[in-house]
C-alpha cells in the first residue's frame, strides 16, 4: 500500500509505467520534498550509432601495476561481461615481475573480483582470462621487443586479430620514448592515419601530460616522431564517465536550457572536485605533482571547456575537439600581479607526516580559482574551480547559479522574504544526476516562499547501472573513436593557462602556507575569494 509518506520514483519505458521505492541510500528528498522523475527513450534508433570495435589485441605496458589492476583489466572484463568486447580480441601484457601466464591471470581474477563493479562470474572469467597472455622483460632490452613480435604474430593466427593492435602506455612519461623506439625498431608501430589504415596501430597515453607547457611539448613533439596524430590517445578518465558526456546532450538537446547559458542570464559557475582521501601511499608522486597538475589542469578545465563550448557543427571527434580548444583558447591569463586576488592554494594539516612527502613541503593539496573566459558568450561570468584532499565532502560537480531576480515582488512591511538564486547543479560523481533549484509558494493562508529542489538521480532514473570511464574509453579506441580523449593542441593549451599560474606560486616561497584541517571545507582564504565578489561556495556534500 502507498501512503503518503512512501518515497518512490516513477521510470517511463517504451511498454509500461513502473512505480517502486527508493532504496534508503538513494534519498531523492531534500527540505521535505519528495521528488518524483519520469523518464523514457525516444523511439528510433541512436542520434549517434558507434561502430563495432575491430578485431585487436591491446598490448598494456605495466600490466602489473596499480592502474591495470584497480582499472583496466576489471574495466576489460566488465565489457566481455556485456557482450561489447570484439569476438576476436585479445590481452597481451609486458611487466617486469617474473612469472608466468597462469600466475598472472590468478593474480589478476583476485585483483578483478576486488575492484570490478560487477561480481566475479568464474564462467566469464575463464573465457576472458583464455585470452590473456604475458611478457615478462625490461622495457629498455630489445629480446622484450622480439619476444613481443613473437607473440602478437602467434594470436593474430590463432585468434584472428588482423594486425591491429592498441598500445596502452601504463607506465611513467618518462618511459614512454624508450618504449615507442623499441616498437619503432622493431617494425610493431606503423605510422598511419588511425582506423583509416589496415592494418592498424593505436596508442594510449595515461596522464599526465607533462609537468608545463614545455614538456607537454617536448612529449608532444617525440610522440610525433613516431606516430600520427590519428593514431594518439591521450586518456583523461573524467572524460569517459557518463555524466561528463551528458553534459553536451543536456545542453544542446534541450530548447529551454540552451537561450538561457550565457552571460545575461548565468551570475557565476562553480566546478567542484572534491575527496575525503588522502594520499593513499602515493606520496612521492603527490609531493611532486599538487592538486593544480593533478585535478586542474586536465579534469577541471576539460570539465570547464564542455560547459562552454559553442554548438560544434556534428558530434564528430574533431568537430567537439575543436570548439574545446577555442574556449581554452578564451581563457583570460592570470599573471603573477593577481595571483593574490584569483588563485588560494591550501595544505591539509599532516600532509608532510605522509611517508614520501618532504618535511618542508609547500606542495598544495587544495586550490580555489577564479577563471574568466573572453568570449561573447561568457564575458564577465566567473567560473570559479575548486579541488582538494582530505576534505568534508566527496562530489565532484558543477553548479549553475542563475542570475537574481532583478525586485523582489514579495514585499511584507519594510522587509520581504530574501530569495534564493536558481541554482541547476550536474553531479558527476557520487550520485550522478541533475538537481535544479527554485522557488514556488508554500501552501498557507500566507504569502510566503519556498525553496524545492527537483532531483533526479541518473542510474535509478533510467533503470540503467553506469559503467566506468575505462570501460566506453578502452571500447572506444577499439572502435577508433578520439572524441572522449585529449587532442595535442588541447593539452598544450590547457598548459599555457595553468603554467604561468605554477610558476608564480612555485617562486613564492616567503607567503605563508594555507593550512585547514582535515574532513574540513579547505582554508578560509578560499571563502574569502568568492566574498569579495558577493557570492559563496555551495556546501561540499
Amino acid at each position: 500500500m502507498i501512503t503518503e509518506s512512501t518515497r518512490f520514483q516513477t521510470v517511463t519505458t517504451r511498454e509500461r509505467v513502473v512505480e517502486y521505492r527508493i532504496p534508503e541510500d538513494e534519498d531523492m528528498t531534500q527540505d521535505g520534498i519528495t521528488s518524483q522523475v519520469a523518464t523514457s527513450e525516444i523511439p528510433g534508433g541512436p542520434i549517434l550509432a558507434e561502430p563495432t570495435a575491430d578485431p585487436c589485441v591491446l598490448v598494456i605496458f605495466g600490466i602489473t601495476g596499480d592502474l591495470a589492476k584497480r582499472k583496466l583489466i576489471p574495466a576489460l572484463y566488465n565489457l566481455m561481461v556485456g557482450g561489447s568486447l570484439p569476438r576476436r580480441f585479445a590481452v597481451m601484457g609486458l611487466g617486469r615481475t617474473e612469472m608466468s601466464t597462469p600466475e598472472l591471470r590468478e593474480r589478476l581474477r583476485e585483483q578483478t573480483g576486488k575492484f570490478s563493479r560487477q561480481p566475479l562470474d568464474s564462467e566469464i572469467w575463464n573465457r576472458f582470462a583464455a585470452h590473456l597472455e604475458y611478457v615478462c622483460g625490461s622495457f629498455d632490452e630489445p629480446a622484450t621487443y622480439e619476444e613481443l613480435r613473437a607473440r602478437l604474430s602467434q594470436v593474430d593466427a590463432t585468434v584472428g586479430t588482423a594486425g591491429n593492435r592498441i598500445y596502452y602506455l601504463s607506465t611513467p612519461a618518462a618511459t614512454f620514448p624508450v618504449i615507442l623506439e623499441n616498437l619503432h625498431a622493431n617494425d610493431l608501430l606503423p605510422r598511419g592515419h588511425g582506423h583509416q589504415t589496415q592494418p592498424w596501430a593505436q596508442v594510449i597515453i595515461e596522464k599526465p601530460f607533462g609537468r608545463d607547457l614545455d614538456s607537454a611539448r617536448e612529449l608532444n613533439r617525440m610522440v610525433r616522431r613516431y606516430i600520427a596524430e590519428d593514431q594518439t590517445y591521450r586518456i583523461d578518465h573524467y572524460l569517459g564517465k557518463e555524466t561528463v558526456q551528458n553534459i553536451l546532450v543536456f545542453r544542446f538537446g534541450n530548447s529551454i536550457f540552451e537561450p538561457f547559458w550565457n552571460r545575461k542570464y548565468i551570475d557565476y559557475v562553480e566546478i567542484t572536485a572534491a575527496e575525503t582521501i588522502g594520499l593513499q601511499g602515493r606520496g612521492r608522486f603527490y609531493d611532486q605533482t599538487g592538486v593544480i597538475r593533478d585535478v586542474v589542469q586536465n579534469h577541471l578545465l576539460q570539465v570547464l571547456a564542455l560547459c562552454a563550448v559553442e554548438p560544434p557543427v556534428s558530434f564528430t571527434a574533431n568537430d567537439i575537439r575543436d570548439q574545446k580548444v577555442q574556449v581554452l583558447k578564451s581563457l583570460r591569463p592570470i599573471t603573477s600581479m593577481e595571483i593574490a586576488d584569483q588563485v588560494v592554494t591550501g595544505q591539509y594539516r599532516g600532509y608532510c607526516d605522509e611517508p614520501g612527502v618532504a618535511k618542508d613541503s609547500r606542495t598544495p593539496t587544495y586550490v580555489a580559482m577564479k577563471v574568466l573566459i573572453d568570449n561573447w558568450r561568457w564575458q564577465g561570468v566567473p567560473f570559479y574551480l575548486r579541488a582538494g584532499k582530505n576534505l568534508g565532502g566527496r562530489c565532484t560537480e558543477v553548479a549553475i547559479h542563475f542570475q537574481p531576480i532583478p525586485l523582489s515582488l514579495f514585499p511584507q512591511g519594510n522587509t520581504c522574504q530574501i530569495l534564493e538564486r536558481n541554482i541547476l547543479t550536474l553531479r558527476i560523481q557520487p550520485e550522478e544526476g541533475i538537481s535544479l533549484r527554485f522557488v514556488a509558494k508554500v501552501p498557507g493562508e500566507h504569502l510566503s516562499v519556498g525553496n524545492v529542489s527537483m532531483n533526479m538521480n541518473y542510474s535509478s532514473a533510467f533503470g540503467k547501472p553506469l559503467s566506468e570511464a575505462y570501460e566506453r574509453l578502452l571500447l572506444d579506441c577499439m572502435r577508433g573513436d578520439a572524441t572522449l580523449f585529449e587532442r595535442r593542441d588541447g593539452v598544450e593549451q590547457a598548459w599555457q593557462f595553468v603554467t604561468p599560474i605554477l610558476d608564480a606560486l612555485e617562486a613564492d616561497t616567503k607567503s605563508p602556507v594555507n593550512y585547514y584541517a582535515p574532513g574540513s571545507a579547505g582554508p578560509a582564504e578560499a571563502d574569502q575569494l568568492l566574498a569579495r565578489d558577493g557570492r559563496h561556495w555551495s556546501p561540499l556534500s
